[in-house]
């Protein structure tokens, strides 16, 4: 059986989501605008539903279920 390698995330999700939001938006920039562009932006989007979501789950307002 294979080992899992395991990695300590030094950033957290939010930090790590973020930085890779703000190199993408750069990128897509960068392109005239087509198909690629689109595709960026769509992960830029999709990036910044994710960082909703992990607020979401983290705001105190939520309760476990009983």
């Amino acid at each position: 059986m294979q080992k899992r390698r395991r990695f300590k995330q030094v950033l957290t999700l939010q930090e790590r989501l973020t930085a890779w939001t703000e190199e993408t938006k750069a990128q897509a920039a960068k392109l005239p605008p087509g198909p690629e562009r689109d595709a960026l932006i769509k992960k830029v989007r999709q990036d910044d539903v994710a960082s909703h979501l992990d607020d979401w789950a983290k705001s105190p307002g939520l309760q476990p279920p009983t």
